[in-house]
């Protein structure tokens, strides 16, 4: 069986967690917390933002709120963004849309996490592959994470 691009990543970091395999696609948050036994504030989403021209953030937040554009224009220090296009999601962190985690990114990139994510015992990130996810404790992502900014997205 194939090992996750993330799990691997992680391994590198001796950052313990946990792979789990989706018995059937996943097309929905709320199938995905379903079927891992958790609530939808406990799954991460991995977003892509462009600040400009080859400038990116990658921000991870828990559950299914939105993401107050105003507030990450203001700590990106920019008065325009806009989410990352399919290619430059693939071309920046290696993995396609929908499988993004925040480990064993192709390029550096600012990491930006919403304060609710860190609310939680234990999350669930993107793995690099689809129907995988990773599992792991709050404490251990932002510890395998190391600089990444913790602010409040939401309003």
């Amino acid at each position: 069986m194939e090992v996750s691009p993330v799990s691997l990543a992680l391994e590198k970091l001796n950052i313990p967690h946990r792979v789990f395999r989706h018995e059937t696609p996943v097309d929905s948050f709320k199938k995905a917390a379903s079927d891992r036994g958790q609530r939808p504030s406990q799954i991460v989403r991995t977003i892509l933002f462009r600040i400009r021209e080859n400038d990116f953030a990658l921000v991870l937040v828990a559950g299914a709120g939105q993401i107050s554009w105003k507030i990450l224009r203001k700590i990106l220090g920019k008065s325009r963004i806009t989410m990352a296009t399919e290619e430059e999601v693939l071309a920046i962190t290696g993995y396609r849309p929908g499988t993004v985690g925040p480990f064993g990114l192709a390029k550096p990139v600012r990491v930006i996490v919403e304060a609710g994510l860190l609310k939680e015992e234990e999350v669930s990130i993107g793995s690099g592959m689809r129907d995988t996810a990773v599992i792991v404790r709050s404490a251990d992502l932002m510890k395998g994470l190391g600089n990444a900014e913790v602010v409040e997205l939401f309003e």
